[in-house]
């Protein structure tokens, strides 16, 4: 039996539980972890509270897609795999199928990825899922250049500062968007060329102006909502806007009829485009690990907090205060 956490209803940080669960044994394509840290994600929010994009299909329900540990049990068929060997796990899979928010947890090998020497658990549970996200989309979907701009919405977050990351390695431009001047410096320093506080600028002035209006190449937009009317309009002919994320919770307008159908190209991405096409990951994989070695990549954690601290630390991401990730740590 290894302590697990587990929700029986919708609702906020005060539905987990730590429960006492029998994990098993894995079956063929699977590995048993031993999970040393938990990288939290709004998709545990939303999945926690019934607004995700898959319904939770029963109770109890597990959550958590990305983790850090070692292996301690492989399955029939895995190979590239032995025990006692550190790995981190990426969101690969559904959360009525798995679930890492534990001591232990049974995962699909394809989701496992070795961890790079000199990456720690916490690192290994924070740095994968958003630098993928951002390669993903900007590199593999969007073929990023030199001399590009991006824009990139909710900045701060592990994303976010990913991509800030992602698109200096390709020698493009990033600009940050954040609600709230308190996080300015904080992005400045993480490398964006320019922040944009949403609260205080305009933001189509701004990015038209450090453009000579142009405007830019990508726009990565983790809010969706009525801002996308404004993001629209700072898309250069051609470029493309990806909505990732919906943090707004608002209807989100399709923007082109009314910007007088210009040569926009808007669409939705998730990271499982990556994680879920062994090619891509294998690619993505080998960019991460690239730029961990040469230190153009690190992982920004913004907090830890232990696992038997969960709804806190549910609290604390939904209050949307942190820079960078969150991560919960297993005491064995």
């Amino acid at each position: 039996m290894v302590t697990a956490v587990r929700f029986h209803e919708f609702g906020g940080p005060e539905v987990l539980r730590l429960e006492d669960v029998d994990v098993g044994e894995p079956g063929p394509g699977e590995l048993l972890i031993r999970v040393d840290a938990i990288g939290l994600n709004r998709a545990e929010v939303l999945f926690r509270s019934g607004r995700y994009i898959e319904p939770v299909k029963e109770f109890p329900a597990r959550l958590g897609t990305e983790a850090a540990g070692v292996v301690e049990a492989v399955g029939a068929g895995v190979t590239g795999f032995g025990t006692g060997q550190p790995v981190s796990v990426v969101p690969a899979f559904s959360m009525n199928d798995y679930g890492v928010y534990a001591e232990r947890a049974i995962v699909p090998a394809a989701a496992v990825l070795h961890r790079p020497d000199g990456l720690d658990a916490i690192e290994g549970a924070a740095v994968w899922m958003p630098y993928v996200t951002a390669y993903g989309a900007l590199v593999e979907v969007g073929g990023l250049r030199a001399g590009n701009t991006v824009v990139l919405t909710a900045a701060s977050s592990g994303v976010g500062l990913a991509g800030i990351q992602v698109a200096r390695r390709a020698g493009a431009v990033p600009i940050a968007t954040t609600r709230s001047g308190a996080k300015r410096d904080a992005l400045l320093k993480a490398g964006a060329a320019e922040v944009i506080v949403t609260e205080e600028d305009d933001v189509v002035e701004r990015v038209l102006d450090a453009t000579a209006g142009r405007g830019a190449e990508f726009v990565f937009d983790a809010v969706a909502g009525p801002g996308v009317l404004d993001l629209a309009k700072v898309v250069a002919p051609g470029g493309t806007l990806f909505l990732y994320g919906a943090l707004s919770g608002a209807v989100t307008p399709y923007p082109g009829f009314d910007l007088g159908m210009p040569a926009l190209n808007i669409r939705t991405y998730t990271l499982h485009e990556t994680t879920r096409d062994p090619l891509r990951l294998r690619r993505a994989e080998a960019f991460v690990a690239s730029g961990l070695r040469t230190g153009a990549f690190t992982a920004a954690v913004d907090r830890v907090f232990g696992l038997h601290e969960i709804a806190e630390a549910h609290r604390y991401l939904e209050a949307g205060a942190q820079v960078g990730k969150i991560v919960a740590v297993v005491e064995h």
